[in-house]
């Protein structure tokens, strides 16, 4: 008798809330909201607990690294809902998304440069003055015209 094994793939176990968040070092609340603003989707087990499936480990890292790039959770929740079934992103989505996010990041990086510039030109200042401080108030150009809301217009319809 020849014996026959089954090479069957039996689909791995989920994960508890507890061991997501263990796993990913992404505290339960984070995940619970991760869930609530829809970038992370989980089931319930019969006594009425969160599972995950372990594809959810994936989503969550390029969840943080989209958020270390500087990415909000709306910015985020748009790139994910570009894959297909709301599949785990692959290493060529990576590759996609992030390519469209240089320009966000180019951006960033001459704001922060404009920045640093002001910054060390304002060394020893100490002034933070609401007139002449161009860190603190920039381009102030209604400060002239005196203090309060001005510039509020109520427009009726007559």
């Amino acid at each position: 008798m020849v014996k026959v094994e089954a090479n069957l793939k039996s689909s791995p176990s989920p994960l508890s809330i507890g061991q997501l968040a263990k796993r990913s070092g992404v505290a339960a609340s984070a995940l619970r909201f991760y869930e609530a603003e829809g970038l992370l989707s989980g089931s319930r087990s019969a006594g009425g607990h969160r599972q995950y499936p372990r594809q959810a480990l994936r989503r969550i890292a390029f969840i943080r690294a989209a958020q270390t790039v500087g990415l909000s959770l709306p910015q985020i929740k748009a790139a994910l809902a570009t894959l297909p079934d709301a599949r785990t992103p692959t290493k060529a989505d990576w590759a996609r998304l992030s390519a469209s996010w240089a320009p966000l990041l180019d951006a960033r990086i001459a704001a922060l440069q404009q920045l640093r510039q002001r910054l060390t030109g304002c060394i020893g200042c100490g002034c933070l003055s609401l007139k002449a401080c161009a860190l603190y108030n920039p381009q102030d150009e209604v400060a002239a015209t005196g203090t309060g809301a001005r510039l509020l217009r109520i427009e009726t319809d007559r």
